[in-house]
């Protein structure tokens, strides 16, 4: 069978470079003796290393012209290629609710999709590891008081520990993209409880940053309104005059309280 066509729409850009791909599969070994998923394997460029480890490996491509190629060239693997869109599935029917591996050199356009569904799912799973656009690498690794940090940072670091592997250049794709990629990890810390309600926190974090340049004490009246205003005093906490990037994980926590405790009194 020919060789698969990159298509632009599926934000195609195929790895060619060997030794890279052995050093992105190889990052799956942080977490072993694990199932490991790989998503948008393509032609299988990193899957012909992944399928060497001893563990469970399964495939999964919504390309149909991938999954043919796939069958023919991986006959082993022929029970495992699943033609399916990853962001729709649900991935406790993977490998019978068992933790595993997410791998992949992931498409630019859906990668913070793949994420925001991992932190969805993170109890399944403990590990994640692929490349992606260094801008995005770059985001999720940042700490407090950069210019990179924002809601990708903070919701992928409150349950995982980052780590920024290394850079990959355009020249070994096909085609080349127009931006350097990155290889991360991610593994799961130790935090099972944030200690506020989780859904507050993601809409703290998303209206903050929405507004990154602005005082907390002006992106939060976002979240009451006439009907429900904040007192002066919640405004007029030292927290306030501060703005989103320079708040930790632990400070986010301490501000949802806050939020939480503002609106519920307003509801009384």
């Amino acid at each position: 069978m020919k060789q698969v066509r990159p298509k632009k729409n599926l934000g195609q850009h195929f790895l060619t470079d060997l030794t890279i791909a052995r050093r992105i599969a190889d990052t799956v070994d942080a977490c072993p003796e694990l199932p490991v998923l790989e998503v948008g394997p393509g032609m299988g460029v990193m899957t012909q290393f992944l399928v060497e480890k001893p563990r469970e490996f399964k495939v999964v491509e919504i390309d149909r012209e991938s999954v043919a190629y796939l069958n023919e060239h991986f006959p082993r693997l022929r029970e495992n290629i699943i033609g399916d869109d990853f962001l729709r599935m649900d991935l406790r029917t993977l490998f019978d609710g068992r933790q595993f591996v997410l791998t992949g050199n992931y498409p630019y356009d859906i990668s913070s999709q793949i994420f925001f569904k991992m932190l969805d799912n993170r109890d399944l799973i403990p590990c994640c590891t692929g490349m992606i656009q260094r801008e995005v690498a770059l985001r999720m690794a940042s700490q407090p008081g950069t210019k990179a940090y924002g809601i990708l940072s903070v919701l992928t670091q409150a349950w995982y520990h980052v780590d920024y592997l290394f850079t990959v250049e355009p020249s070994v794709f096909n085609p080349p993209p127009k931006v350097q990629s990155a290889v991360i990890r991610m593994t799961r810390n130790e935090v099972t409880q944030l200690g506020c309600d989780e859904q507050l926190f993601k809409r703290v974090v998303k209206t903050t940053f929405n507004q990154r340049r602005k005082m907390l004490r002006v992106s939060l009246r976002q979240l009451f309104d006439a009907q429900h205003p904040a007192s002066p005093a919640f405004f007029e906490q030292d927290m306030m005059t501060q703005r989103p990037e320079q708040l930790s994980i632990a400070q986010f926590v301490e501000l949802t309280n806050l939020v939480e405790k503002e609106v519920f009194a307003n509801t009384k």
